[in-house]
């Protein structure tokens, strides 16, 4: 961080305001496979309290082909890095979502609450999504997905880890092999209704059947 960063977190410090600190560690880059960049996550996180004077760490590893946070090695490394963290701290951990799929498709879904699972069995505080077709297609994320997220993560806290991590891997299975074909889904205004605000009747149809996905791959979500 250069001069003039530490010089605006200093400000921030004197004056009292929350700071997030935020890092995305690259799976299969310069750390390697997923037990180095979960050491170098944890690594990270502590430095963002430590050198920054953080409040909360902001998360997110990332597939280094995909582009994702959904990926089953990202999920390995975000789960292993929160749960040595949160067993050995007090420190307020959260995590960023990048799903390969657009909104308005169940594959989007299905990869957001598979994450929010993750997240909340392995200890993590803050959710912070869901940048839906990986965040960088204009118009691609809609409230949808931070729903689910929300739904997925609420089932799961208080679960069994060992129940929940079969879960993870259902859902994998289902959605890991579309990952050479990404299905961008459709804009925010072709998903709402941008005068009431509203999603249409057939994200909802989508959104339904996603639940169902869900529920048969072992988590009894509700809405």
């Amino acid at each position: 961080m250069d001069l003039c960063g530490l010089n605006m977190l200093a400000g921030w410090t004197v004056s009292g305001d929350t700071i997030m600190i935020e890092q995305m560690p690259i799976f299969g880059g310069y750390t390697g496979g997923v037990e180095e960049t979960a050491i170098s996550d944890v690594a990270t996180t502590l430095a963002s309290f430590a050198l920054f004077s953080g409040n909360f760490h902001l998360d997110g590893p990332i597939h280094i082909r995909w582009g994702v946070t959904t990926a089953k090695e990202t999920l390995q490394v975000a789960g292993h890095a929160a749960a040595a963290i949160d067993n050995n701290t007090d420190l307020l951990i959260a995590n960023q979502y990048y799903p390969m799929a657009g909104p308005c498709t169940e594959m989007c879904l299905l990869e957001t609450a598979t994450q929010a699972i993750c997240d909340t069995i392995s200890g993590r505080e803050l959710l912070s999504g869901s940048a839906a077709a990986k965040g960088v297609i204009l118009d691609r994320f809609t409230g949808m997905e931070a729903r689910v997220m929300g739904e997925a993560a609420r089932c799961a806290a208080g679960q069994k880890v060992s129940d929940m991590n079969e879960t993870i891997a259902n859902l994998y299975k289902i959605y890991e092999p579309t990952y050479q074909n990404q299905d961008i889904g459709k804009t925010f205004q072709e998903c709402y209704d941008v005068t009431t605000v509203k999603p249409t009747k057939e994200y909802l149809e989508v959104y339904d059947k996603a639940l169902q996905t869900i529920r048969d791959c072992g988590l009894d979500i509700k809405h």
